[in-house]
């Protein structure tokens, strides 16, 4: 079983325009709503391509019961500490160039004690994973340090995978993970620096090893992505392909990745995975996840490069 664990739920509603024109009026071409939260895009990935995922985290008494029904309606199972409020609201913006703005919504603050009662779950459930996610951002009222309680709670028995960045990265870092997943904008902001080549994006990668992670998948967009234990590294460049949106991208590569990594899989073919959801995630019109067919046809046409 793989295990997500999902602290800040979302709905996402995506509004695409022809151009996104600050301080003046834009018309909506489209516009759809999505039920997401990182980790929970993760478990959907996962059950998609075949694997037994859960999903835990917090959840709001106002509208949690939208992200039940979606749960339920993809087979994954779920255990959520609920909290008051409503769950918040990101909308993101697509102009005619696949340009991505984000507007993001801070939330409902959470108690101590709900996120006392998520450690306890994640270690009940933990118990009996194969691989657990840590993904997403914190609501109000936790402080990034707890990433590093969530990936203390984690039994030692289950491989931990981090997506996140800045302090909650380094937080979970602290105590070993077995693979973290930034994008190259990610790792630039955690590390502070720019990236300007080959080079330095395994050194960047190298400092993550260094801090603790043992594997580092580092998304580069429609460029594809890299792998590296700091032994060998691998490129994978995507293929062209129609870009609906890429919302959830990143997801579809953990999801994938985590399946990957159950299965002990070299990391050549943890790359290639990851890289086919988040080239099958961004083919898939109004949805956060991808489709198994979509990740059939991408990852047959695949290639891996030896750095």
């Amino acid at each position: 079983m793989i295990l997500t664990v999902c602290m800040s739920p979302c709905t996402d509603v995506t509004i695409e325009l022809d151009a996104l024109s600050v301080g003046k009026t834009s018309v909506v071409k489209s516009k759809s709503l999505s039920l997401g939260g990182k980790a929970l895009n993760v478990a959907i990935g996962v059950k998609r391509l075949g694997g037994e995922s859960y999903a835990t985290g917090l959840m709001y008494n106002e509208n949690g019961y939208t992200f039940e029904n979606a749960l339920n309606k993809e087979g994954v199972p779920y255990t959520f500490v609920w909290s008051k409020g409503r769950v918040r609201e990101n909308y993101k913006f697509i102009d005619s160039r696949s340009m991505l703005t984000e507007v993001n919504d801070v939330g409902e603050e959470v108690s101590k004690e709900k996120a006392e009662e998520v450690l306890s779950i994640v270690r009940m459930l933990s118990a009996r994973s194969s691989v657990t996610v840590l993904s997403g951002g914190l609501p109000r009222g936790l402080e990034p340090e707890y990433y590093g309680k969530l990936a203390r709670a984690v039994d030692e028995k289950s491989m931990k995978i981090v997506d996140a960045s800045g302090a909650r990265m380094f937080s979970a870092l602290g105590v070993g993970v077995d693979l973290v997943k930034p994008n190259l904008d990610e790792l630039e902001h955690t590390l502070g620096r720019h990236i300007a080549d080959k080079e330095d994006m395994l050194s960047a990668c190298y400092e993550l090893l260094d801090r603790g992670a043992k594997r580092v998948l580092l998304s580069l967009g429609k460029q594809g992505a890299v792998i590296t234990d700091g032994t060998k590294n691998f490129y994978c460049k995507s293929i062209n392909v129609a870009v609906n949106s890429t919302v959830g991208a990143g997801d579809g590569m953990v999801a994938a990745a985590s399946l990957m990594l159950k299965q002990d899989a070299p990391l050549s073919e943890i790359l290639r995975a990851g890289v086919s959801a988040g080239t099958a995630t961004v083919m898939t019109t109004g949805k956060t996840s991808f489709t198994k067919d979509k990740y059939d046809e991408v990852i047959s046409n695949l290639r891996i490069i030896e750095l």
